[in-house]
């Protein structure tokens, strides 16, 4: 076994890095229209909180394991066992967990496919190649099998780099692009009219919701799990940051950029909505506001068309900030698979990117032609039931399993005061208890919705 680490060159690749894996497509899709259905402004509140107050505690688990042991999910968890059993069940615990991340990224590839192809049909649109256009948009074997393909060739091609000229080298040049045009199509779309009605919805709260115990733990899921916590995807990147750099205060940072992007995509998103419904659009199924790929790729791309050929240059910049949400979120998930592979194995970073990605994608091409029986259970399995319980488990380890001496001088390391702390005179207690209780809570009232 060969010593294949790589490490962040600076704490702002390391943001842009964990950032990136944390704005997925789910803060584009998914966040907006969970703010829309649940008290608008109130559900921000209270996730805005919970961001704070429980992800980033669990974030900081995952990151200190990462740090400490310098390695993989699986080693790392027996790493700071302290018997037989919590190395057994650490050692399967995170053996799991890159299961987990595998076959996520086996349906992630699939649906970020679908946003490649229709960025290539917009895109076609503009040019005036529009004899392809109808192929491109409609529900098709091939078109999806091509595209999901082709996702997964930008994923591996970025993780065979390495971490520093791979991830840390595309997050940083992603990153930026997602963020400018993100805030262009926020400036163009609030200058439509109908966009100030979305964006009362969005930002006034309706305060006689704010203590529904449902919107509160809709909240709690969305806050943990848009962190891109509870597979071990921040333990990993964790495990490749600088022993000069403070935890809490890049902990702080990656949950800061997560929560600002998602509050970002809301002020996209709710607004154009309103706006399309304003052309004629109907933005509602079952009286509640369209979300997830109807939202994505029925309810915006009429929105765009409608507009002409402003429309066309607008829909290919949002397909764009899409498909770069979506590859900064494959990319760590990869990453998983192949850090254990790199770390159990003489396997070299190249031949382990290309053969584990690979692998994963026969997942998807699965996936793909059983459609109707697979997407939705390995969703379910995955993000509704896998998640949360391995997140606990990480929780767990850092609060009882690892010693606790140990724990405080790893995050000694880039702040040497930190006992002196407020963060260590909350965290603990926080993700000794806090956390895995209320990750359970969460997990309760997924299976009850």
């Amino acid at each position: 076994m060969r010593n294949h680490r790589g490490q962040f060159s600076s704490r702002l690749g390391f943001v842009l890095a964990a950032a990136g894996s944390a704005v997925g497509l789910g803060n584009i899709w998914g966040f907006p229209t969970q703010v829309a259905g649940n008290g608008g402004a109130a559900f921000l509140v209270i996730y805005l909180i919970l961001a704070f107050c429980l992800a980033y505690p669990a974030l900081m688990a995952e990151l200190t394991i990462g740090r400490h042991t310098r390695a993989n999910i699986v080693i790392a968890l027996q790493a700071i066992a302290s018997n037989g059993f919590t190395r057994s069940f650490g050692k399967y615990t995170g053996l799991y967990g890159v299961l987990v991340a595998s076959l996520i990224l086996s349906f992630y590839t699939l649906v970020a496919g679908w946003v490649l192809a229709h960025f290539t049909a917009h895109l076609c649109k503009l040019l005036g190649v529009s004899g392809i256009v109808p192929w491109l948009t409609s529900d098709n074997l091939s078109r999806n099998l091509i595209f999901a393909f082709g996702f997964s060739l930008m994923t591996i091609g970025v993780i065979s780099a390495g971490v520093h000229r791979g991830i840390e080298v595309w997050s940083d040049r992603l990153m930026p692009a997602l963020l400018v045009l993100l805030v262009l199509l926020i400036a163009y779309v609030l200058s439509q009219e109908g966009a100030m009605e979305g964006l009362r919805l969005y930002l006034v709260p309706d305060f006689s919701r704010i203590t529904d115990s449902r919107l509160i733990l809709s909240a709690l899921g969305q806050a943990f799990f848009s962190l891109s916590l509870g597979v071990g995807t921040m333990l990993i990147y964790g495990s490749y940051i600088r022993a000069q750099d403070n935890l809490p205060a890049i902990g702080a940072l990656v949950t800061l950029v997560d929560t600002g992007i998602a509050f970002l995509a809301g002020l996209l998103v709710i607004p154009a909505m309103f706006v399309a419904q304003k052309l004629g659009v109907d933005i509602y199924q079952n009286g509640q506001l369209a979300g997830g790929p109807a939202l994505i790729f029925n309810i915006l791309p009429e929105l765009f068309d409608s507009i002409g050929f402003g429309g066309q240059v607008i829909a290919t910049a949002f397909f764009a900030l899409l498909t770069i949400a979506a590859l900064t979120s494959s990319i760590s998930m990869l990453e998983v698979p192949v850090s254990l592979a790199l770390e159990t194995t003489t396997m070299a970073r190249r031949s382990a990117s290309w053969l584990i990605g690979l692998v994963i994608f026969s997942f998807t091409v699965l996936i793909t032609i059983y459609f109707d029986r697979l997407f939705g259970l390995i969703v379910t399995l995955t993000t509704t039931y896998s998640e949360p319980l391995v997140g606990i488990v990480l929780c767990l380890y850092a609060g009882w399993v690892w010693n606790r001496n140990s724990l405080l001088n790893t995050l000694r390391q880039g702040n040497p005061a930190i006992e002196n702390s407020f963060f260590w005179k909350i965290w603990p207690v926080y993700v000794r208890y806090f956390c895995p209780f209320l990750i359970f809570a969460a997990f309760v009232q997924s299976l009850n919705l």
